[in-house]
């Protein structure tokens, strides 16, 4: 029986899990931070659960887990601080796996372009044979030719 190994949470998988566990810890619900905040529940649950790119971006963003923190009754800096961390390990992880998509459709661009090279490779080939082919007719029929006839 093959077993799946139960791969330890990141720190950016972490975040919102702490949040929630303070919350529950200080006896807070959700509705209670939604009616002080005006978030709604979708995306407090979104934010506990690491869903992070489930809320809006930029300020929008830190403004919710700054009325989250607010709500709850948590000092500010050092949770923001975790979250521009946490931010900043999601843009690296995206950034690496956008760098493979890059690096496939570079591949994908320069083997279409290898085939139009290929292509265009053999046309010349065909006009330089045929031009060949075409000067040895002329110096023979001109050339050659009329000496022959003399």
């Amino acid at each position: 029986m093959a077993r799946c190994a139960v791969r330890p949470k990141t720190n950016m998988e972490r975040f919102g899990e702490e949040l929630r566990i303070e919350r529950e810890r200080r006896k807070v619900t959700l509705q209670t931070v939604c009616a002080m905040t005006k978030v709604s529940v979708r995306h407090l649950e979104a934010l506990e659960e690491d869903r992070l790119d489930e809320l809006p971006g930029g300020v929008f963003r830190k403004g919710i887990v700054k009325s989250y923190l607010v709500a709850i009754g948590l000092e500010e800096s050092p949770w923001i601080e975790k979250l521009e961390r946490n931010l900043r390990e999601i843009e690296a992880t995206a950034a690496s796996d956008n760098d493979w998509v890059e690096f496939a459709e570079n591949v994908r661009r320069n083997r279409s372009s290898e085939t139009r090279n290929a292509n265009q490779r053999w046309f010349g080939v065909g006009l330089m044979v045929m031009g060949l082919g075409g000067l040895g007719w002329i110096l023979w029929h001109f050339v050659l030719h009329s000496r022959l006839s003399l």
